[in-house]
């Protein structure tokens, strides 16, 4: 603090400093008046910047903390602008419109749907994908896994996706179409098939082509493989011996040996879709035609089963109305541990046939739809049926469950 003769506290000048002519005494005093008045000039700047710090660092924390609790209740999006994409969240449910469903190599679970993509599950963990993470379509009915453990991922729509382990592909974007000749149909033990609106694809030496039934109709055009035809086809069989089975729209079933092709259409087969293929453990195939109902094919003999056994439905050939206690509208085809066949309908429920006797079950016990889509055995040998519109259900050897993932 200056004294009042303008000096510093060493000055001299008018005032005088301590120095001064003043009398000791008077000196003294206005020397502890100084030293007082310094005192007040630092304590009140710090005062005031204390508080100022304190307020200021608390606002501090409570923003960090508010952004903090923000972030970790985020859900995670799909990036879409170049940078790594983060697949959708885990989920508690999945869509109960079930379309195929399929486990792995590592024992995962991939459930396909009408209409909300694909689900994995790990057993702990359930994971969507869809078509913001790459899927070609969100109706996904047909799963298979290469060698490689990629997961395939085939569409209504006839659209193809890979996954790699870490992003999702679309290959159908990237089709060869070959004349369809006899030479360019021969293929490899670990080719995939997928499904093809005149035809099939054939994914091939890191290749996929269009191989359509009636080369005149290609025309080579890009879109045909995706606009369906009488020889669309919905379902795919590689048997034990090699061959390659096909389903198709309206042509009944089409058999490639390696080197010809082979049709059956007889008894009905042809007309309706053929949705449904498989090959039983004494070699039987089994053919699931929506409208024909079901068909056996020994190696030499093809025979309409729903027809013998009295099961058809003619309400539905003429004008379409389902049938309860019918064979007539088959989807999917399987066959347990203990060599029963199972057949599921799309509008009675499900049929298993021991070798003798039929036996018809329906949400009377305890099915969640009489619509099944979908019939997969894991490798635990256990049956998984999935419904339309109303999830998955499991058989206990009595009655049906329906399986809940959480």
């Amino acid at each position: 603090m200056l004294n009042k003769g303008g000096g510093g506290f060493l000055g001299g000048g008018g005032g005088g400093g301590v120095w001064g002519n003043q009398h000791p005494t008077t000196q003294k005093k206005k020397k502890k008046k100084c030293i007082k008045g310094k005192k007040n000039f630092w304590v009140w700047p710090f005062f005031f910047f204390f508080f100022f710090f304190f307020f200021w660092t608390e606002k501090k924390k409570k923003k960090k903390k508010k952004k903090k609790e923000k972030k970790k209740n985020k859900r995670p999006k799909t990036n879409t602008k170049g940078k790594k994409k983060k697949f959708s969240t885990t989920l508690k449910t999945i869509d109960k419109n079930i379309r195929s469903i399929f486990q792995d190599k590592n024992g995962n679970y991939w459930i396909g749907t009408n209409g909300a993509g694909v689900y994995r599950y790990d057993a702990k963990t359930l994971t969507q994908f869809t078509v913001k993470d790459g899927l070609a379509d969100n109706q996904v009915i047909n799963i298979q896994e290469d060698d490689l453990g990629n997961i395939w991922f085939g569409s209504g729509t006839f659209g193809i996706s890979k996954f790699d382990g870490k992003k999702i592909t679309t290959l159908t974007n990237k089709v060869k179409i070959p004349n369809g000749t006899e030479i360019e149909w021969q293929s490899k033990n670990n080719d995939l098939w997928f499904y093809a609106g005149g035809g099939v694809f054939r994914y091939s030496n890191s290749s996929l082509e269009y191989l359509p039934f009636d080369p005149s109709s290609s025309n080579s055009q890009m879109n045909t493989p995706f606009s369906l035809s009488r020889y669309g086809v919905y379902s795919i069989l590689k048997d034990k011996k090699g061959n390659v089975w096909f389903g198709t729209q309206a042509e009944g079933v089409c058999r490639y040996d390696g080197k010809t092709l082979t049709w059956f259409k007889e008894k009905g087969l042809s007309g309706p879709a053929v949705l449904g293929l498989f090959e039983d453990t004494k070699g039987n195939l089994w053919f699931g035609n929506n409208g024909a109902g079901l068909f056996r094919y020994n190696g030499k003999t093809l025979t309409n089963f729903t027809e013998e056994k009295g099961l058809n439905n003619a309400d539905f050939r003429a004008s379409g109305k389902p049938g309860l206690g019918t064979l007539a509208r088959v989807y999917s085809i399987n066959e347990d541990n203990n060599g029963n066949i199972w057949v599921g309908t799309v509008d009675a429920g499900v049929w298993k046939y021991d070798g003798n006797n039929l036996t018809n079950y329906t949400t009377k016990n305890g099915l969640t739809s009489n619509a099944i889509n979908t019939i997969y055995k894991d490798k635990n040998g256990e049956l998984w049926f999935g419904t339309d519109n109303n999830g998955i259900c499991k058989f206990n050897g009595t009655s049906f469950i329906e399986l809940i993932i959480d």
